[in-house]
């Protein structure tokens, strides 16, 4: 599931860079002292920049969570250390068509 993850937010960094997106905006994955993950994927100047999102929240624990939201035209989401890509399927489900059926 990881893999997955990291190939979808390689293609869709690849194609946001355009020769100027990439020098003034990213993806940023950290660790937090809590333990756990953030992520903060800048959205202007993409498809996605102004569009707001439900934010996930789940608390099982303090050892088991994660948040994900949009503010200010990023994507955030934390996590414990076993959610990081959790997070990455949260921004991929927002930011992937649905499927037509």
């Amino acid at each position: 599931m990881l893999s997955e993850a990291i190939q979808f937010l390689q293609a869709w960094y690849q194609g946001q860079s355009n020769g100027f997106w990439e020098h003034g905006h990213g993806i940023t994955i950290e660790t937090l002292a809590t333990p756990g993950w953030l992520v903060k994927i800048d959205l202007e100047e993409t498809p996605f920049e102004g569009r707001g999102m439900r934010e996930v929240s789940v608390q099982r624990s303090a050892k088991d969570w994660i948040v994900c939201r949009v503010q200010h035209n990023q994507f955030h989401g934390e996590g414990d250390p076993q959610k990081l890509a959790a997070i990455l399927h949260v921004f991929q489900s927002w930011v992937s068509p649905p499927a037509v059926k």
